[in-house]
């Protein structure tokens, strides 16, 4: 059986945590985060294992990066990750409702079942979720907490230039 292996990098926004299992990123979470899976879940601690989620992760804070390149694989159900994999298609310093996303995934009316699909999202940041806001602008639900959320918007607004928040 395969193990997963995790490491721990420092962020703006606090340590986070990246999990991995052959080689693909199975979990990025926050220190605090709702829905954290038990630590032993985690595996063990391969930091080399780990560079390049590391600098992507790095070039993002720094306002270089907009979009990720890294191996993914979230478990959920079918409708989870169809969820997520529209998730990674809202534009960088871009948000939308949950309306919005439950209408690209082809389910207008099950804008309340996207947002439990991506407050279940097990591999925030690189899967935004929080690019997912209120139908009326406001910062809604995110596993990180609000504060986070607003850093993050707002870190990809500065580097974009402009200014939704």
């Amino acid at each position: 059986m395969t193990r997963h292996t995790h490491t721990v990098i420092d962020s703006p926004i606090d340590p986070l945590t990246l999990v991995a299992r052959d080689g693909e990123i199975v979990g990025l979470f926050m220190s605090g985060g709702r829905h954290l899976p038990d630590p032993a879940w985690f595996g063990d601690r391969d930091d080399a294992a780990f560079g390049d989620a590391a600098r992507q992760l790095d070039e993002y804070f720094g306002g270089g990066r907009t979009a990720f390149d890294l191996p993914l694989r979230p478990a959920g159900t079918d409708f989870q990750r169809r969820v997520w994999a529209a998730l990674r298609e809202i534009p960088y310093a871009v948000t939308i409702s949950y309306g919005e996303l439950a209408r690209r995934i082809g389910q207008p009316s099950a804008s309340r079942a996207v947002g439990l699909a991506n407050g279940r999202n097990p591999i925030g940041i690189v899967v935004p979720c929080h690019r997912v806001i209120g139908a009326n602008g406001s910062l809604t639900g995110y596993g990180g907490g609000l504060h986070r959320k607003s850093r993050l918007l707002v870190l990809e607004q500065r580097a974009a230039g402009v200014s939704l928040l």
